[in-house]
């Protein structure tokens, strides 16, 4: 898990990924890939085949927040990067790109009817406008402070949306040799603002097929809506999001690859939010496209939490279907 908690240590908020996307272009090389970036960061590493080309992608960004006014009293008003969930902000802990740590508080009435986030502001102790001025600007970005945790089967960390992913696409990457498809994995940029890299990278290759690698929402909490997806459960095959309804060809394919090699799985049905395979179903004439989630309970907060077995589930599956001859 070293490999994973370092992914989850780097601060990229979408836009801000630059430092995350060298480190991932540097660990593919290693790994013998012919890399390349687009020109909003996406990095796709190819492995050359003479099948049909498959476009395997998960996301580099996290959400995040935007210092966009410092009052008088050195208090600082934010927007959002992202979806973030107003409610759950209170008495968060972010943290600034020069490593200046603030907490989000909220006036009286920012719960009182419809949560307002310009009823919020970041404290970071100053005791005016001139200091806090010192430490954070207007434009700079913060992202949520959430320490890397592993207990047994359980990791607990910020920004396992969607680092899990890119985790998985690197092991992937090192487990197959040889395949007969044209493989493109890319780990795409600025998702969490509109699936933004996946919709560039997609146009640039031209894929066949495409498998997006995220994280799903899990339905085995108490409050939670109820669904099949479950810690522990193995991988998730998406059968739909907000932004795609997946391909018969590709989600038959991906069930039938993981009955043969005893893979767990659940299905997937996410009705609030989409993923990179949005995109890149809608790449030129349209692309057959699916997707393998991590089950995470409290996604888009400090404390994501998965399990170690489940993560293991999707990247036996994503390999074996890199390998498959689609």
């Amino acid at each position: 898990m070293d490999l994973l908690k370092k992914l989850t240590e780097f601060d990229a908020p979408s836009g801000k990924e630059r430092v995350l996307h060298t480190f991932l272009k540097e660990e593919a090389e290693k790994l013998g890939y012919e890399v390349t970036t687009d020109a909003l960061g996406s990095v796709i590493a190819h492995k050359k085949g003479n099948g049909k080309k498959l476009m395997v992608a998960a996301h580099t960004d996290e959400i995040g927040v935007i210092a966009n006014y410092i009052d008088d009293n050195g208090f600082i008003r934010f927007g959002a990067i992202g979806g973030l969930y107003k409610k759950e902000l209170h008495k968060r802990r972010v943290r600034f790109e020069n490593g200046t740590v603030g907490i989000i508080g909220a006036q009286e009435t920012a719960f009182d009817d419809k949560p307002d986030i310009n009823k919020l502001f970041i404290d970071i102790g100053a005791k005016n406008k001139e200091e806090a001025k010192k430490l954070v600007k207007t434009g700079d970005t913060a992202v949520f402070d959430g320490a890397f945790a592993l207990s047994g089967d359980t990791v607990i960390s910020k920004a396992l949306d969607d680092r899990v992913g890119c985790y998985i696409l690197l092991k992937a990457m090192a487990e197959i040799k040889e395949s007969k498809n044209d493989l493109y994995f890319v780990f795409t940029a600025q998702e969490e603002v509109g699936i933004r890299g996946a919709k560039t990278s997609a146009y640039t290759i031209m894929p066949h097929y495409g498998i997006a690698v995220d994280v799903t929402d899990t339905g085995d909490t108490p409050d939670a809506p109820k669904s099949d997806v479950k810690l522990g459960g193995g991988a998730a095959i998406k059968v739909m999001d907000r932004s795609v309804l997946c391909d018969a060809e590709v989600i038959k394919t991906l069930r039938t690859l993981a009955d043969e090699n005893s893979i767990s799985y659940t299905n997937e049905i996410m009705t609030d939010g989409g993923t990179d395979a949005g995109a890149i179903a809608l790449t030129g004439g349209g692309v057959k496209a699916g997707g393998i989630s991590v089950p995470v309970r409290y996604i888009h907060s400090p404390s994501e939490l998965a399990s170690v077995s489940d993560i293991n589930a999707c990247i036996k599956l994503l390999t074996i279907a890199c390998r498959y001859e689609w």
